[in-house]
């Protein structure tokens, strides 16, 4: 499966929601990171978590190797005026130098580097005491939920997507490994769930902005998927109407979608012993 979130970008930024509030507050209170912190982001994307550490005063580098993504990036981070340095380079080589900052941070793309190199990165960067944290925002796929059923919508369309990364619960026990493998010690976790609201359209468009959709299917089959998402979703709100025993006309705006999501992190300190 090739995967490429150029073409996706312009859904990205209008659907896919950027990590919560609530987990910056999580890192923040906890100490984990500080304003001041030197902070350097791989796989940034469009920059969701570069812009929230900036805006809660790091100094942050913002790094990925999709030329459209960080274009997204750049004009997101000029509307919120923001300083924030992004550049196009590999997580597995960043191309700055040793022992120089305070955090590297991952958010939802460790999975598609070279992990065992980019944790060696990551290290190599930091400095003593400096820390990495791989952070995770994940929808999951309930019985019968939304998510399920808009997977296994995917599945049809993508089955090597589905095997890989269908139906799963938002943990990652081998990001520790990774850590521990590289010479982090320290190595601590965190979750929380919550759910997000989505209208039926914006579910849509966050599914396009998906790995096994938007990045990876033609545009045929994306338009294809679409249709189809879009008509299960009218199916389900019909059923609901009729389930309440209200009049289409009763119901004013679409329903607004709650999709439970789970926020994973896991943490570790370079230390020189």
């Amino acid at each position: 499966m090739t995967v490429n979130f150029g073409p996706t970008a312009n859904d990205y930024v209008k659907h896919r929601a950027g990590f919560p509030t609530e987990f910056f507050d999580r890192v923040f209170d906890e100490g984990l990171i500080e304003a001041g912190h030197s902070l350097v982001d791989f796989g940034t994307g469009t920059g969701t978590l570069a812009r929230g550490f900036a805006e809660r005063g790091c100094n942050v580098i913002g790094l990925d190797i999709s030329a459209q993504m960080l274009e997204q990036a750049k004009d997101l981070c000029q509307q919120d005026e923001l300083d924030i340095d992004f550049r196009f380079a590999k997580a597995e080589a960043t191309g700055l130098p040793d022992d120089t900052f305070d955090v590297v941070t991952a958010g939802q793309c460790w999975h598609w580097f070279d992990r065992a190199e980019a944790a060696l990165e990551a290290k190599r960067i930091l400095k003593s005491d400096g820390l990495m944290v791989i952070a995770h925002f994940d929808w999951l796929p309930l019985e019968g939920n939304v998510v399920d059923q808009t997977e296994k919508l995917i599945q049809k369309y993508n089955p090597e997507w589905y095997e890989r990364f269908g139906n799963k619960m938002g943990l990652y026990p081998d990001w520790l490994q990774d850590f521990g493998e590289a010479g982090f010690q320290d190595i601590q976790t965190f979750s929380f769930d919550m759910d997000v609201p989505y209208t039926p359209d914006a579910w849509r468009g966050r599914i396009r902005a998906s790995s096994g959709v938007g990045a990876s299917l033609s545009d045929e089959d994306v338009s294809r998927f679409d249709s189809e998402l879009k008509s299960m979703l009218a199916a389900q709100e019909q059923a609901e109407v009729t389930r309440r025993g209200l009049r289409q006309k009763d119901t004013g705006s679409h329903p607004v979608l709650q999709i439970p999501h789970r926020i994973f992190v896991a943490h570790a300190r370079k230390l020189d012993l």
